[in-house]
């Protein structure tokens, strides 16, 4: 196994367990949250978001390694360039929402509503980390099967979410007057 492999396994695992770290932040918001009356609400789908995830590491790991995909020099900076800026991203919205920061969805509009930060532009900056996460991760060792399906099913995972979260969101009426005007995932450029 070349070095690039190797380098490419260790970020896959590293990624894994920053996902197993934001899974405990999670429990610790909604514990908090719930202390404070939000409630989570129900998501028959969520388990689907976890397998996405797991399964991009997975799928990832094992084209490389089943299929022998290349390192190619130019793509793997490039995919690594946006695989780091979306992570930043994701870790600027945690720290902007703060509590509210949550892998499932938990009706927390009640403690206020946020709008600094990516949120000045966008509603949901998060799953436009995680999108470009997705797709970038796997590139970064040509794993370009990996990188569509989880293009592809992502869009599923996120349309789901979104029809339970966004309802929830949108019943606040603080939530409506800060975001309404704001698109979903890329802001307006004029």
């Amino acid at each position: 196994m070349d070095l690039t492999t190797i380098a490419f396994l260790i970020l896959l695992a590293c990624v894994g367990l920053e996902r197993l770290v934001e899974l405990q932040v999670s429990r610790r918001h909604q514990r908090d949250l719930a202390r404070c009356g939000a409630r989570k609400q129900s998501d028959p789908h969520y388990r689907w978001m976890i397998v996405l995830h797991a399964g991009v590491l997975a799928g990832a790991a094992l084209e490389v390694l089943l299929l022998h995909r290349p390192f190619i020099v130019w793509l793997a900076f490039s995919a690594l360039l946006l695989f780091v800026c979306a992570t930043l991203l994701r870790w600027w919205v945690i720290r902007i929402l703060g509590i509210h920061w949550n892998t499932e969805v938990v009706n927390s509009a009640s403690l206020g509503v946020v709008s600094d930060g990516p949120f000045r532009w966008i509603r949901h900056p998060n799953y436009l980390g995680v999108f470009v996460e997705l797709i970038a991760l796997p590139l970064i060792h040509t794993a370009w099967i990996t990188a569509t399906l989880a293009a592809a099913a992502n869009v599923l995972v996120l349309r789901n979410r979104l029809r339970i979260e966004e309802p929830v969101l949108e019943a606040a009426p603080a939530y409506r007057t800060a975001m309404a005007r704001k698109p979903r995932f890329l802001p307006k450029i004029y």
